[in-house]
């Protein structure tokens, strides 16, 4: 994408969180430019064709922003990246979180972005009922969790998918050497300041990663892989083996 049309594109996604307060508009701005995952979705056309999107652990909500951004830009302007894929049509994005503040921030959004595509429900990912989707996507969630609930809600996210739907998961490498435990810090970091407390992470290699996949029923990929001294995160696009 280029530098012209992705500020045009973040500008527009952020835009939905204007009226949350600097922070949220602040933070929706930083994080859509600098973390690489959302340029990757529509690059890769992970969700292309999947009209219904469940977003695991969504946060105040940035990944349907960007998606409804998106696809507002393909259609108006000129400036689409040649090569890339069409971005998704949403007929329907439900995302679910756990922090009140967030998901506050992420109904807002939703209310002026797109509330009759736009639905967030307040609730643990491990224990609320999973609408049905077309894909489902996980951002640096899992660790969060012990061992047995990851393995619980990726059984679940599986009964939830449609057929032919897809699971798109970014998870930490826990063999990805020192970018890994630099990971490690920033996520616990980011736990202490959403939850006040300290959070135990429950981390796997890569190799155990698509052995909990394997048993949940998906057959999985690497989509790209950040390794090296700064972070150690991987992309993986699964659907039902």
């Amino acid at each position: 994408m280029s530098s012209r049309a992705s500020a045009s594109l973040v500008e527009a996604a952020s835009g939905c969180y204007r009226d949350s307060g600097r922070f949220a508009w602040h933070f929706a701005r930083g994080k859509l430019a600098g973390d690489p995952v959302f340029a990757a979705i529509l690059a890769h056309g992970l969700l292309e064709g999947h009209a219904r999107v469940l977003d695991l652990g969504c946060g105040q909500g940035l990944l349907a922003a960007w998606l409804l951004a998106a696809r507002a830009g393909y259609e108006t302007s000129g400036t689409w990246p040649q090569g890339w894929p069409a971005p998704p049509h949403l007929d329907r994005y439900t995302g679910v979180e756990i922090n009140p503040r967030e998901a506050a921030r992420a109904h807002a959004a939703g209310a002026r972005c797109d509330a009759a595509r736009f639905s967030i429900v307040k609730a643990d990912v491990r224990h609320v009922d999973y609408v049905e989707a077309d894909a489902i996507v996980i951002l640096d969630v899992l660790h969060y969790m012990d061992r047995a609930s990851q393995e619980s809600v990726l059984a679940k996210a599986r009964g939830a998918l449609a057929p032919g739907g897809r699971l798109l998961l970014r998870v930490g490498d826990a063999a990805g050497g020192p970018g890994f435990t630099v990971s490690r810090l920033v996520d616990t970091t980011v736990a202490f300041a959403r939850h006040r407390r300290l959070m135990r992470l429950h981390c796997r290699a890569l190799r155990e990663w698509l052995e909990v996949l394997a048993r949940a029923g998906f057959s999985a990929r690497v989509v790209t892989r950040n390794r090296g001294a700064a972070f150690s995160n991987v992309l993986l696009l699964a659907q039902a083996a």
